[in-house]
């Protein structure tokens, strides 16, 4: 959480800011002290310390404090545990997995639920409007897109993958209002998924962002999940990221198919199985 609040400082507003630094130099007080006091220790206004926590994606004050407190009583630390060449099989395992679990259990306390409800709400509105929902996302983040767009087929949505640059800009430059589009980028900062979502965005269509706190494409769209993450962006070969990427788009197309129903999905998905059984082999 305040490795977060770290990245998010550039984007936000002067008074926010101040907000920021307070919380990051004295986090266990921060959570602790009345709205009064912090916006006295900040020099802002008791509004810019609430619109500070909104800002970054909770619902108010007191649910900050509260995640906060819980980061800095009993937050989990990221286990980087780096592979080297002469690691048993059984050491690349522990590694590995351990990695990929703290990186787990560090996003479900850093989450921001309103944001993730929002996103859901948003999705399942799209869905029942009988309106286009894409998923964008190039390289490794293309593959995660493709996942996205299979869960979501699943469940009845109109709905495609693009993971071409040209594709994208031409797709997004024919949506709407009520459309949506999902990007997924690790970075943040590649520059067709960037340009694609200010298309998207300036034609109506809502946008939702996954990808790290503070970049570019964070700050360019409706809603931004964050996929906060020790991992390099630069790593040729990221592992830790897509895992947390898969994880996000799960968590929403299960919020989702809630919202829709079980009384509408379940004879669907009843009758897709029945209609699977025969490519399978007894």
């Amino acid at each position: 959480m305040l490795d977060r609040i770290k990245a998010s400082l550039p984007s936000l507003a002067p008074a926010e800011q101040r907000v920021g630094k307070l919380v990051l130099t004295d986090p266990r007080a921060f959570a602790s002290l009345p709205v009064s006091v912090l916006a006295d220790r900040s020099h802002v206004s008791k509004p810019t310390v609430v619109r500070f926590c909104r800002s970054m994606g909770y619902d108010g004050l007191s649910d900050f404090k509260l995640k906060l407190a819980g980061t800095v009583s009993e937050g989990v630390p990221f286990i980087h545990r780096s592979v080297d060449a002469d690691d048993k099989t059984s050491d690349v395992m522990v590694k590995v997995i351990d990695n990929t679990v703290a990186a787990f259990l560090k996003y479900r306390n850093d989450a921001s639920t309103a944001a993730t409800e929002k996103a859901s709400e948003t999705l399942a509105s799209t869905y029942k409007t009988g309106k286009r929902i894409e998923f964008y996302g190039v390289g490794n983040s293309g593959v995660v897109a493709q996942d996205a767009q299979h869960k979501f087929f699943r469940l009845g949505v109109n709905t495609i993958a693009y993971s071409d640059g040209h594709m994208q800009v031409m797709s997004a430059s024919l949506l709407g209002p009520g459309d949506c589009v999902v990007v997924i980028s690790n970075s943040g900062r590649t520059r067709d998924l960037v340009d694609a979502c200010d298309i998207a965005k300036k034609n109506g269509a809502t946008t939702i962002v996954i990808t790290a706190s503070g970049s570019p494409l964070a700050a360019a769209c409706h809603i931004h999940l964050a996929a906060d993450h020790p991992e390099g962006y630069d790593r040729y070969s990221p592992m830790v990221s897509r895992l947390l990427h898969l994880l996000i788009i799960d968590i929403l197309a299960t919020a989702v198919a809630l919202r829709i129903g079980g009384n509408r999905l379940q004879p669907m998905l009843k009758q897709m199985k029945n209609n699977l059984r025969s490519k399978r082999y007894a």
